[in-house]
């Protein structure tokens, strides 16, 4: 039995070192302000037809990362399902991404959702990265998933 009690105990002392760095990781690569992500939108209210500023109210962690809701429906819809609702390429700018794997701050109004995921844009000074990548988005999505997964490690 004690056998037994000391693997369970290594196996869970195991998972929570993977799960820390696992965070620590995507504090580092992700795009967040004192670990608060989207520059405190509200990553459902993008499918919701308009981005929204959440409230600290309405916070809920995943993996690191703390984001804020408009309302407790939606932070409840972002637990049932958190990937599907997180920005492409860890909230950077999408366009950058595929230029040059550059992380570049965004305008989280500026979005586009493609295939079921909200891609984020700079917005700033005149230059909206957003029209630049509606030139050639199918290019630009591959040249960012592929210069994103360079990044990540």
């Amino acid at each position: 039995m004690k056998r037994y009690l000391t693997i369970i105990f290594l196996l869970c002392l195991t998972w929570t070192a993977h799960a820390q760095a696992e965070n620590a990781t995507r504090l580092r690569n992700y795009n967040n302000d004192n670990g608060i992500a989207i520059k405190d939108f509200d990553p459902v209210s993008y499918f919701k037809g308009k981005a929204a500023k959440g409230s600290e109210k309405f916070a809920y962690t995943y993996k690191g990362l703390t984001y804020y809701f408009v309302n407790n429906e939606n932070m409840e819809e972002f637990k049932k399902s958190p990937s599907k609702y997180e920005p492409a390429y860890g909230g950077w700018c999408a366009y950058s991404m595929a230029i040059n794997g550059e992380r570049v701050k965004v305008d989280p109004s500026t979005y586009k959702i493609i295939n079921g995921k909200v891609y984020l844009f700079s917005n700033f000074n005149g230059k909206n990265n957003l029209r630049a990548w509606n030139t050639n988005q199918a290019k630009y999505k591959a040249s960012a998933d592929k210069l994103w997964v360079k990044k990540m490690h």
